[in-house]
């Protein structure tokens, strides 16, 4: 990633930080956050890219693609911790 990429992912999370105290992180994935998801009447959220994540799991930790894949189903997208969960696009 770029300087000018995590300036704006951390203003991303700076940002929702501020607007939703409750908001999660991933842990290991702030290369994988693509926005903030707004929804009226919701409270913010940081949005993070499914091909990103993944593409984390096989290249830094070293996962072959199908292994990666049945982690991030299980263990991320299918990991709900409250209304902080953050949303997960599918790109």
């Amino acid at each position: 990633m770029t300087a000018l990429e995590d300036k704006q992912i951390q203003r991303w999370i700076d940002q929702v930080a501020e607007e939703n105290p409750e908001a999660l992180t991933m842990d290991g994935h702030d290369n994988a956050i693509i926005g903030i998801a707004r929804s009226p009447g919701e409270p913010s959220l940081l949005a993070y890219s499914r091909s990103r994540i993944l593409l984390n799991l096989f290249t830094r930790d070293k996962m072959p693609m199908e292994e990666a894949v049945e982690f991030f189903e299980f263990n991320i997208a299918g990991a709900y911790m409250g209304v902080g969960t953050p949303v997960i696009i599918d790109d």
